[in-house]
């Protein structure tokens, strides 16, 4: 962990790598073998736990919540499976391996790093040129098949239900920012009161890799903004914008803002999340003309803009409005050219 923290991975990440070190060695722990000893059996234990065991966060305690696994009919997502997904397994399998790497440098521990990896994996993008597309290759043993998602966007009437399910002033106006910013979660909770522009509707945001991106944001987000800061009353330059109701003043946390999204979704019967926000200010950026492509790439801090071109998808409800105008317009009725006598054609091409 000093290592990882040494090479300015970001806090979470060395979390996300505790976390996943952890599960390893509570296997070796289970099955008794040292971890200078594991093998690759030992790492297919592990694997074939996760795959198996049940993850605690995902257990329902109240009678009538949905069930984990189940599809939300109106949202069309698909809740939480009661196991680990497989990024998580693979995520484990990362940090352990890594963790082998970095005490096989020193010379301590296995000779053969006990998780497998593909060697073309590892060679055949090393000196791939970052105009060129990644060459896809099967993946390593016992690496997990993990489906990649497209985005989800709230259709304009559930985003109209869900911005008015909100009960303050502080939530609507979060809501208000999320869209018409693009922002990341914590990106828009980080916010700090310096770092609004009033006059030039703007407000600047602590990015990932630690640095400062300016995001627009809509005039009604800001007059939402306005108000919500009206009621809160001054605070510090540096003081975080967005604060808790209850309890002592202290800055809204991404877990109280999770929180406040479900509520809603129980009572909407919906289950969107805060990162849904993100993809619908994208899709709805990315289908507007006016904007191009490198404008909505810019606005969300996209590195590369093949990460942006996942967004230009037709939005549902406006691919249904254009399959019903498809199928309402009359079938066109066949005829003939101008010139040709119907007997002539009719001997020609028959009925």
């Amino acid at each position: 962990m000093r290592d990882l923290v040494l090479g300015d991975v970001s806090p979470r990440t060395a979390r996300a790598y505790c976390y996943a070190l952890l599960t390893w060695f509570r296997i070796l722990w289970a099955l008794e073998v040292p971890w200078t000893l594991a093998s690759e059996n030992d790492v297919a234990v592990l694997v074939g736990w996760l795959r198996a065991a049940r993850n605690p966060q995902r257990v329902r305690r109240s009678p009538g919540s949905t069930p984990a696994g189940s599809v939300n009919m109106r949202t069309g997502k698909r809740v939480l499976p009661a196991g680990y997904s497989p990024s998580t397994i693979n995520l484990t399998l990362a940090a352990t391996r890594g963790f082998y790497e970095y005490h096989a440098h020193f010379g301590v521990g296995p000779v053969i790093n006990p998780v497998p990896e593909s060697h073309r994996q590892a060679t055949v993008n090393r000196h791939r040129s970052p105009d060129d597309s990644q060459v896809i290759v099967r993946r390593s043993r016992l690496r997990q098949k993990a489906p990649k998602k497209a985005p989800r966007s709230i259709p304009d009437r559930q985003w109209d239900e869900l911005f008015n399910a909100m009960g303050c002033d502080r939530d609507r106006a979060l809501l208000a920012c999320y869209v018409s910013s693009g922002a990341r979660a914590t990106e828009l909770l980080g916010l700090r009161e310096s770092c609004v522009d009033w006059a030039g509707q703007r407000i600047r945001i602590l990015s990932k890799g630690g640095e400062m991106r300016t995001v627009p944001l809509s005039p009604e987000a800001m007059l939402l903004l306005a108000r919500y800061a009206a009621q809160r009353g001054l605070i510090g330059p540096d003081e975080i914008v967005w604060r808790a109701r209850r309890g002592t003043d202290r800055p809204l946390t991404y877990a109280a803002m999770r929180r406040v999204l479900q509520r809603a979704g129980t009572r909407l019967g919906t289950n969107w999340t805060l990162h849904d926000l993100r993809h619908t200010a994208a899709v709805r950026m990315a289908g507007d003309p006016a904007l191009t492509l490198t404008d909505v790439q810019t606005i969300l801090g996209h590195r590369d803009i093949r990460t942006t071109t996942q967004y230009t998808v037709p939005r549902v409800e406006e691919m249904f409005d254009r399959l019903q105008s498809f199928y309402s317009r009359p079938r066109v009725a066949s005829s003939l050219p101008a010139g040709y006598d119907p007997r002539d054609v009719k001997a020609v091409f028959g009925d």
